[in-house]
């Protein structure tokens, strides 16, 4: 390192774009800076996937309960302050061991909010900090609906920090966060609407699995409003009213403005730099590097067609550690990126689409999973699964709705990214009883 930068590497931002591939790359020797604001760690440990999961694993638990019918004994329900009680003592210690990691490997954390001075430079408060390279890892964060009265929604955070469940719920959206949430508050007990933007729920998945899951939620209780097209919240004597449509109103007790996600860029002084971005975030090339030679970016604040997941996120920041540590100088490929909906059943998915093998002409191969015998042992009313072969046999894509979906398509992965012939398949053989014999079996 020249003596004129303060690190080799500085990454703005400390979620899995970050700490995957800074930590590793400080055992090295490199130096490294982490630059802040929050909670060390980001949206996945703090206040996404780990803490959702959490909040759904009593709705999963109910669920099989109730398919379970009289083989258990008793009622089983879910006391919500205690499930956020729960949620609180998983994440709680997160920040803290994400951070003694990072700095344990040698790597120094900056808290603040940075901004760029030039290519080399970012100021924090009135800090100037320097590096060679500089990382841009600063996520994503809750789009907020642009209507009168905007400021009476909440965001996902606030939801999974709610000590009370509200009666009646309204959930502007129904994308993942929409569709898991409205699961969630269902199954604790509240009466819960879902407006939409358009008529598609969770329009990325495969829409046929979509509409059982759809099917069941109303069956339940959940009330779905298509084309809504909000106009704006107010309040009033007996909590909140959403005003949509053609002059229609709907009273409720509380809203989720689950609305989707946007880069998080605001003040970050990338004009003054010249990176170039859009509201779909920030454009990289296939080293992902931004067209300011010593700027890159990781995770969900590239502008790119990847889900945007942690699977995703930790690979490219695994990608940049070995670039920076010279353990490679390729461009950046891409492995599977699998992505899954927590509702219940979930819907999980990975390589080529159903769409996609129609129109190319693959096979694609049925299977009524509710018929099966592992999944009735719990008894899954719905559970279907679509494997699709190219014209080799070659297993390029599956999606699944089960109760079990996620660690089927898991168990599929291997075949898909090392595009495994039926030969090599078959030699692959799970422990048995599990999910992941059922899947390998049917492939």
């Amino acid at each position: 390192m020249s003596k004129k930068f303060d690190y080799d590497v500085l990454y703005i931002g400390a979620g899995h774009g970050t700490f995957d591939g800074a930590t590793p790359l400080a055992k090295t020797g490199v130096p490294v800076g982490v630059i802040e604001s929050g909670l060390v760690g980001g949206t996945c440990p703090n206040r996404g996937c780990n803490a959702k999961i959490t909040l759904d694993e009593p709705v999963k638990m109910v669920r099989e309960a109730e398919r379970l019918g009289k083989v258990l004994q008793g009622n089983i329900s879910i006391d919500w302050n205690k499930n956020v009680e729960h949620k609180q003592e998983i994440i709680d210690p997160l920040p803290q061991g994400l951070t003694k990691r990072l700095e344990d490997a040698g790597a120094e954390i900056i808290k603040g909010h940075a901004k760029f001075k030039d290519n080399h430079t970012v100021l924090v408060g009135d800090k100037e900090i320097t590096a060679e390279k500089i990382v841009i890892s600063t996520g994503l964060r809750p789009h907020r609906l642009d209507v009168a009265g905007t400021q009476l929604a909440h965001d996902s955070e606030e939801f999974m920090n709610l000590s009370t469940l509200p009666k009646n719920l309204t959930i502007i959206g129904s994308g993942y966060i929409g569709m898991e949430f409205a699961t969630m508050a269902n199954a604790a007990g509240a009466k819960v609407t879902v407006m939409l933007h358009s008529d598609k729920v969770l329009r990325k998945f495969y829409q046929p699995y979509v509409k059982l899951v759809v099917d069941d939620l109303k069956k339940r209780g959940v009330n779905f409003i298509e084309n809504a097209n909000v106009k704006s919240f107010e309040e009033v004597d007996d909590g909140y009213q959403v005003n949509y449509g053609d002059n229609q109103k709907l009273t409720t007790d509380w809203i989720l403005d689950a609305t989707g996600r946007v880069p998080n860029l605001d003040n970050l002084g990338l004009d003054k730099v010249g990176v170039k971005y859009d509201q779909t975030g920030v454009f990289v090339n296939e080293y992902l590097q931004t067209n300011v030679e010593n700027i890159y970016a990781s995770g969900d604040v590239i502008s790119n067609d990847l889900p945007k997941v942690t699977p995703a996120a930790y690979f490219e920041s695994k990608y940049l550690m070995q670039l920076f540590s010279g353990q490679t100088n390729k461009p950046i490929e891409m492995p599977v990126i699998p992505s899954v909906v927590f509702t219940s059943p979930r819907i999980a998915q990975a390589g080529i689409s159903v769409e996609e093998a129609e129109e190319k002409g693959y096979t694609i191969t049925d299977s009524d999973l509710a018929n099966y015998w592992y999944y009735i042992v719990d008894k899954e009313p719905i559970a279907q699964s679509k494997q699709i072969h190219d014209k080799d046999g070659r297993l390029v894509g599956v999606t699944e709705i089960s109760d079990q979906a996620e660690d089927a398509v898991n168990s599929l992965l291997p075949a898909i990214e090392f595009k495994m012939d039926q030969e090599q398949i078959s030699r692959l053989v799970g422990l048995f009883p599990t999910i992941g014999y059922a899947a390998w079996h049917r492939a």
